[in-house]
């Protein structure tokens, strides 16, 4: 189960830490001399797996034990045993249709003020926010079928299924600004425009951080030797792609483990520590405090709340969707123990995988029988989802990039301006008044501090979700005062979402109709097909110049409704689709043979969101139907006679395991039953099993030569995939690691990269003054010895290098880091660019170490290679001051 896990992680940060590694390595040798051969390619192997990115191209490999065989692995790896990638986190969303850069490679549509589509510029995405998206909260209109808990949970089961990371850490830490508007830097930063008497003309653009390029896709595609016009820019979904509750588990076993109680018998999860509501747990704070998360204004200094820490890592951007968050720990923690009565003869491991089962299989329920119907209308429903008729292997289930980015986005439009909070009456709360949506945001202490989970829940049952009106798109509380931790000041969510279109080089609206067999809208007159508000059609047009033009996310979302749905024709066959292949191809679906039996299957369909609220918090009534939008007392139902599951199906045949008794259970690790008789050890994260893993019961005794036990590995010798940067010290610990920095540097979000911290070294300040002059004293130096003539070559063999030769080499390699180099790794290629080098200072904080290791494993893992590269050219510009 961990091998599988350790052979298919990918590191999100391995695709920039290549391209600050190859920068290095381009700048200290002049690739025009090398031949498009196997010896560059060698050069690029030893590159790639220096940096980690080489293990985005290796598929994970399945082991075929019972555990792996009978629960899905934490990364969602090894789901179809054939493409064990296939939904696994941190991979590649899906294209359903090709890409579209306005360089065919990497630059996002729009980047380039003179590229014309159909002859005319694509608009700003702030100037269409303010002419055809805003609307005053006042404006809102209610929607009468559904309530405010529909949004809440599209919300919540997207995170379970998708999230794209960003490059803000690449952006502050390597180049040493922020996305703001005079960073024009195409590979990470997208400022978005805005108007000089716009709202949000703080600072004459909105920050936007591109998200992170695929390793060797785009701009590095071609040091794989593939043609970027064939391999263009892609993106990553961070986490599982299958409905599977991993917003409760986490998508990788670090954070599962940190989820985990390991000292319960019960199989639980962690719950918070200092903090109860009416004796019902909270979900535990992060660890690093202080915490990002927005405190009371009028609390004490040491009256902190920190952030939860949940299984997927927004789950603080909105305090109802923290509740949602909260009410599936208790409901895992419930079960389990439920369970553990039930078997007392399971190990802590079988109580929690028996539980993760079952909440998934739950997620799968609510979303697919009382969730997505609603949101498409029956027969969009019945046409591009259909019933069940199987596990199909040849489906791919990944999370495809027009979903994520676009289609599934259309839940923003329905999100209501308010955060009501009721009595257990479902009226105004008399303690607790509402709320707007700008004052929820990253704002836990709010539940904490008034009044738990009941209110906020009676208000999203009690309290319609936003009707989406083609005149009214967005309120302002997401247009005008969205939140953001990674930014100061007010963003327009809006603006985001199209400007992540145009980042991820999604297609337009009318290429998308057509992929869904739609008509394609070439004239205003054809568009009334589609949007019936003509005012609506006649500021596109004004704005976008030619319907091909319109961003797909603007065109899905202006659409008239299908009958009985929320979303119109494209947003239907796109969001149908979707859920299609996630649920055809995952060999777990709750509904698949042999995952459950008939009768367990059976208590699940019996359960539902509404029995999940009665049985984790203190709300007393609420509708059957949790969606379906009803007004207290009529449509609410007693908590007493709304149905659930009864647990007694999952209780074993007694005789399991009775003659032999409970193994010894091992310190660090667990067993697992595979049958009534033979079970396997295993060990948690951190820990590898010495010993024998299968222990069979004989008679009325478990038959083992020596019990095993676990051994702590030492991650930190990990050479292929090293746990911490190259900028980073890493020290074992037991069951885990540490990466450690130096001052001034400290640890980034990642928490394996060193960044600069802001703050002055503990050096005196004489003690800078002399480093900094002697630094000077070998910039003089450098230029005076080397870089004086116009052009040099400079040859030597690696087996024959003297001192003074190395010397040399060295000096020359610095001093080409500060001058402009044009660089191809194939010549015949028509991909040069000259490209300007960050400074000396900027490139060396960040790429030494990197640079260092990719020397030194040239040097010995490829002696020819080695000796190839001693020669150097460099051109004699000016050095960049």
């Amino acid at each position: 189960m961990a091998a599988a896990e350790q052979g298919k992680k990918m590191n999100m940060r391995s695709g920039e830490e290549l391209n600050v590694a190859m920068c290095a390595l381009k700048n200290n040798t002049d690739k025009t001399s090398i031949q498009p051969n196997e010896l560059f390619h060698h050069i690029i192997n030893i590159v790639a797996n220096t940096t980690g990115c080489v293990a985005s191209y290796n598929p994970p490999s399945c082991t075929n034990t019972c555990q792996d065989l009978k629960y899905r692995l934490i990364t969602g790896a090894c789901n179809n045993r054939h493409n064990p990638s296939w939904g696994a986190s941190n991979t590649l969303l899906l294209r359903w249709l090709p890409s579209q850069y306005e360089d065919g490679i990497s630059e996002p549509k729009g980047w380039n003020t003179d590229f014309l589509y159909n002859n005319f510029s694509l608009p700003p995405v702030r100037e269409v926010t303010n002419k055809i998206i805003h609307a005053p909260n006042k404006a809102v209109q209610e929607d009468t079928v559904y309530s405010h808990i529909i949004i809440e949970w599209g919300q919540y089961i997207d995170h379970d299924m998708a999230f794209t990371p960003q490059s803000i850490n690449i952006v502050k830490n390597m180049w040493g600004s922020d996305c703001h508007c005079a960073n024009r830097n195409p590979k990470v930063c997208f400022p978005i425009k805005i108007s000089t008497n716009d709202s949000l003309s703080q600072s004459g653009c909105i920050p936007f951080y591109r998200s992170i390029a695929a390793c060797g896709t785009g701009d590095q595609s071609a040091l794989f030797g593939f043609p970027s016009i064939t391999s263009p820019r892609e993106q990553i979904n961070g986490l599982t792609s299958f409905i599977d509750a991993s917003a409760v588990y986490g998508s990788t076993a670090a954070v599962e483990n940190k989820l985990r109680n390991r000292s319960s018998e019960e199989g639980l999860l962690k719950v918070n520590a200092l903090y109860s509501d009416h004796g019902r747990e909270y979900m535990p704070f992060v660890d690093d405090t202080p915490s990002p998360c927005i405190q009371d204004t009028n609390a004490a200094n040491d009256d902190r709340i920190e952030c939860f820490f949940a299984g997927e890592s927004r789950s603080n951007e909105v305090i109802t969707l923290a509740a949602i968050h909260i009410l599936w720990v208790r409901e895992h923690n419930r079960m389990a123990k439920a369970l553990k009565k039930l078997n007392p003869h399971w190990s802590s491991e079988t109580t929690y995988q028996e539980t993760r089962k079952i909440v998934g299989a739950l997620h799968q329920i609510i979303t697919m029988r009382d969730y997505v119907p609603k949101i498409l209308g029956p027969s969009a429903f019945q046409k591009y989802v259909g019933t069940y008729q199987g596990y199909n292997e040849n489906i791919n289930p990944s999370i495809s990039n027009i979903f994520s980015t676009a289609a599934f986005r259309f839940g923003h439009a329905t999100i209501p301006p308010i955060v009501h909070r009721l009595d257990s009456l479902y009226r105004e709360h008399p303690q607790y008044p509402n709320l707007l949506l700008n004052e929820v945001f990253f704002r836990p202490w709010r539940i904490i501090k008034e009044g738990g989970l009941d209110p906020l829940i009676r208000g999203l049952l009690g309290k319609p979700a936003k009707l989406q009106t083609q005149r009214d798109i967005m309120n302002e509380e997401l247009t005008e005062k969205l939140l953001v931790l990674s930014n100061n000041g007010s963003m327009d969510l809006a603006s985001l979402n199209l400007q992540r279109g145009r980042d991820h080089g999604l297609p337009g609206y009318n290429d998308w109709r057509e992929f869904c067999g739609l008509p394609r809208l070439n004239s205003t007159l054809d568009m009334r097909i589609a949007i019936s508000d003509e005012n609506i059609t006649r500021t596109i047009i004004e704005l976008y110049g030619h319907p091909d033009n319109i961003d797909v996310w603007l065109g899905g979302l202006v659409e008239d409704l299908l009958p009985g749905g929320r979303t119109g024709p494209l947003f239907a066959c796109l969001i149908g689709r979707q859920f299609r292949v996630l649920r055809d191809g995952d060999r777990f679906w709750y509904e698949n043979p042999n995952v459950f039996t008939e009768k367990q299957k059976l208590e699940l369909e019996k359960h539902s969101l509404s029995r999940v609220i009665c049985d984790n918090t203190g709300v007393t009534h609420a509708p059957h139907d949790s969606f379906l939008m009803a007004n207290y007392p009529e449509g609410f139902t007693s908590c007493a006679i709304i149905p659930g599951m009864n647990l007694e199906a999952w209780k074993d045949d007694p005789e399991q395991g009775a003659s032999c008794g409970l193994p010894k259970k091992i310190e660090n690790g667990d067993f697992e039953y595979c049958s009534a008789t033979v079970l396997i050890y295993f060990c948690y994260s951190g820990y590898r099993l010495e010993g024998h893993e299968k222990l069979s019961c004989q008679g009325n005794q478990w038959k083992t030569t020596q019990p095993p036990f676990c051994k702590d590995i030492d991650e930190c010798q990990d050479l292929p995939s090293p746990p911490c940067h190259t900028s980073a010290t890493c020290r074992n610990t037991l069951g885990s690691y540490e990466c450690l920095c130096t001052d001034p540097y400290e640890l980034a979000e990642d928490k394996r990269t060193c960044v600069d911290s802001g703050k002055l070294p503990r050096a005196s300040i004489a003690s800078i003054i002399l480093v900094a002059l002697l630094f000077l004293s070998w910039a003089v130096t450098c230029w005076i010895l080397v870089c004086r003539g116009r052009r040099f070559s400079f040859k030597t063999s690696a087996d024959s290098l003297h001192r003074e030769d190395q010397r040399k080499i060295s000096l020359k390699i610095d001093c080409c880091k500060c001058h402009e180099m044009r660089f191809s790794p194939y010549p015949s290629m028509t991909l040069e660019t000259t490209q300007k080098v960050p400074p000396c200072n900027l490139v060396e904080k960040e790429v030494k170490g990197k640079t260092s290791e990719i020397w030194k494993a040239l040097e010995e893992q490829a002696p020819e290679s080695w000796t190839a590269l001693q020669t150097i050219e460099c051109p004699s510009v000016p050095v960049d001051p």
